[in-house]
């Protein structure tokens, strides 16, 4: 598996899609929060539930 930063990739599109991904995640947890929703998140390669105002790990 490559081990370089994408934000390092030539191609603009894949070098930004990591910002895209921060930006999706952060809206969601907003939307999951407003409508008291879990969201589902992948950790230790495991789904897990979290609720609305859980702490989340920074990545």
């Amino acid at each position: 598996m490559n081990q370089k930063k994408i934000e390092l990739a030539k191609d603009p599109d894949l070098a930004g899609s990591w910002a895209a991904i921060q930006r999706a995640a952060k809206r969601a947890m907003q939307v999951a929060s407003s409508t008291n929703t879990e969201l589902i998140v992948f950790r230790n390669g495991k789904s897990v539930r979290v609720k609305p105002g859980e702490e989340q790990k920074p990545r």
